[in-house]
């Protein structure tokens, strides 16, 4: 089955680490919306089959208003197949979600939230420069529970400058006492052109640790999995049956279309991406032209996708459809190359998949590196 992801490109403010494609002028947002109705319209026939999964990124999409998001589920009901639909996700962040739009969310088909908390800590999020403070993190997911969303997630960003190890354990502890299901955890990566990045260039912020992250990292690993957190991305922990389905089928390589500005699209053959630019978006739209480019990949491409996903997952790297699918050429080098990463310890092989090492998880994709077949 398919997947939709549409991006919401607005957000309140900008946050200090964040490179993703928004903006804090919401001057075109009525304009965009429609483009945004239109665009789904439009590529309605590149999904033939029933849609599984419908994903809300941005951006913050918790930004729209009641008739917004509801002209959206509209368009989609009368174009596409969505009775077979099992997850429709919503990205939020805390200072949104007043009982007032949880009472609306609740209403819509929205069966899932992922809540932006990052940390409960008031001092990492004034260096993200997050648009709600600790209380409101903590508040936000009492009330979305009271409300009868179950199905949590929360994003938490570790290895910052401010971060202590034992703010990170009680950052972590926290999102258990609360009973969060899932948890979407990164390390704070410092971006070109960020406003961290100019931080830390000018000397306003302290440069990132790589040492203090690793350390924080094995912390995430150690107590998630210890209090029954699954890890079946290196990113992502959910309990059992918690799983994201959406990103899932990302990685399994399902096919889903992006819409909106900068979304990207993926039909097992080719990507397709739309422009990054609102105005020039809704401009293109209108004129019923599709915004974007398309990359076709090549064998080579493929499967340096499949070493790159296949190590990040506990699904692995499939052995029995690399062999079906790839030349003798690349499955004889991954075969040398994996006998190093054997040796070294780093990796395993069970049943017909190859998987990573616990302790190798933190580096998956400087291994991946290595197995990547270079023409």
């Amino acid at each position: 089955m398919a997947g939709i992801y549409i991006h919401i490109p607005y957000c309140k403010q900008k946050c200090s680490y964040c490179d993703f494609h928004f903006s804090t002028n919401l001057q075109s947002k009525s304009l965009l919306i429609k483009a945004i109705n239109k665009e789904l319209e439009m590529r309605k026939d590149e999904i033939n089959q029933p849609l599984e999964t419908i994903y809300f990124g941005g951006g913050t999409p918790s930004i729209l208003s009641e008739n917004e998001l509801e002209s959206i589920f509209n368009t989609i009901s009368k174009n596409y197949s969505t009775s077979q639909i099992k997850e429709i996700t919503l990205e939020a962040n805390p200072d949104d979600l007043t009982k007032e739009k949880l009472a609306f969310l609740k209403s819509t088909p929205i069966n899932r939230l992922s809540i932006g908390v990052q940390s409960f800590f008031e001092e990492d999020l004034r260096l993200m420069n997050r648009a709600h403070n600790a209380l409101e993190a903590e508040k936000s997911i009492k009330i979305a529970q009271d409300f009868g969303f179950d199905n949590i997630t929360i994003d938490l960003i570790y290895g910052s400058t401010t971060t202590t190890d034992d703010m990170w354990r009680k950052n972590l502890q926290k999102a258990i006492e609360l009973e969060v299901p899932h948890i979407s955890s990164y390390a704070l990566t410092v971006e070109e052109k960020t406003v961290l990045d100019h931080q830390i260039k000018k000397g306003e912020t302290k440069p990132i640790d790589d040492n203090r992250q690793n350390d924080q990292f094995q912390i995430l690993v150690d107590t998630l999995t210890s209090n029954n957190f699954i890890q079946y991305e290196i990113s992502n922990f959910g309990k059992e049956n918690h799983f994201s389905h959406h990103n899932s089928n990302y990685w399994k390589g399902v096919p889903y279309i992006g819409i909106g500005p900068s979304a990207h699209s993926y039909n097992g053959k080719q990507r397709a991406w739309n422009i990054a630019n609102n105005s020039k978006y809704i401009q293109s739209i209108q004129q019923n032209i599709f915004p974007h480019e398309i990359e076709v990949l090549n064998e080579l491409e493929q499967f340096n996708e499949m070493i790159m996903i296949g190590l990040r997952t506990i699904y692995g790297i499939d052995l029995n459809r690399l062999n079906s699918e790839f030349s003798p050429k690349l499955i004889q080098y991954f075969n040398q190359e994996i006998e190093k990463l054997l040796q070294e310890n780093l990796i395993e092989k069970q049943a017909n998949k190859i998987i990573l090492k616990p302790e190798a998880k933190f580096f998956a994709d400087g291994i991946a590196s290595r197995l990547f077949y270079v023409d």
